[in-house]
């Protein structure tokens, strides 16, 4: 596909590079993965896996907006599949099947795991900025890392939901970084102010279908 640097492509491409830059990988008690549509976070799961990080690995997660579309079957069970393809032994693998948000994620995640202090949360590179606040809100005990897939924007996006649908995306994660907060969800972020004029340039470029509800 030639995709052409326009103005929409430049802002997309500054909210991701924000939002994917706070990658750490550091040894940790377990690995709980965000599932999604994009199996690259599986991958990047069972190589921190393979590299020693840790030897638990945590997969979250039901069905959300895009894979009750696409799979019969929790997101969590089609990672776990992925996981074994990709040389990770079964036993150090543990399911959680019910969340359907980040927040889910975390605190069904936190029930499975009481006596951990550290823990590396992978997700998609978009929403590694969302988990990290997520976690630091819902589960404070812990110290708590995100990591994510080298992903690059706008050339390496997944075909499930294509370019158009990440922009709508990442613009209804930047709100929810300023909304959520109050609803007790995340903790407070001061985002930049280049990338809150990205934000409201996709919003007026129509990017509005992942808004909250209220806006």
């Amino acid at each position: 596909m030639n995709i052409m640097e326009t103005d929409t492509i430049k802002k997309s491409t500054q909210l991701w590079d924000y939002m994917s830059s706070f990658d750490q990988q550091l040894r940790s008690d377990a690995v709980v993965v965000c599932c999604s549509y994009d199996l690259r976070v599986c991958d990047h799961a069972c190589n921190l896996i393979k590299s020693g990080i840790s030897d638990k690995l945590i997969l979250s997660g039901n069905t959300g907006n895009w894979t009750k579309h696409i799979w019969s079957t929790a997101e969590a069970i089609i990672f776990k599949e992925r996981a074994i393809a990709n040389g990770i032994d079964p036993k150090k693998i543990i399911l959680e099947t019910e969340a359907t948000n980040f927040g889910e994620n975390i605190t069904l995640s936190k029930a499975l795991l009481p006596n951990v202090k550290v823990v590396t949360f992978v997700t998609k590179p978009s929403a590694l900025l969302r988990v990290k606040l997520t976690a630091e809100c819902q589960w404070p005990e812990i110290k708590a890392y995100v990591s994510c897939p080298p992903v690059i924007f706008p050339h390496e996006i997944s075909n499930v939901v294509g370019i158009l649908g990440v922009i709508n995306e990442m613009v209804g994660d930047i709100d929810r970084v300023q909304k959520y907060p109050d609803l007790g969800f995340q903790v407070p972020h001061t985002l930049p102010e280049h990338i809150l004029n990205a934000w409201g340039y996709l919003k007026e470029q129509g990017f509005t279908e992942h808004l909250m509800h209220s806006c």
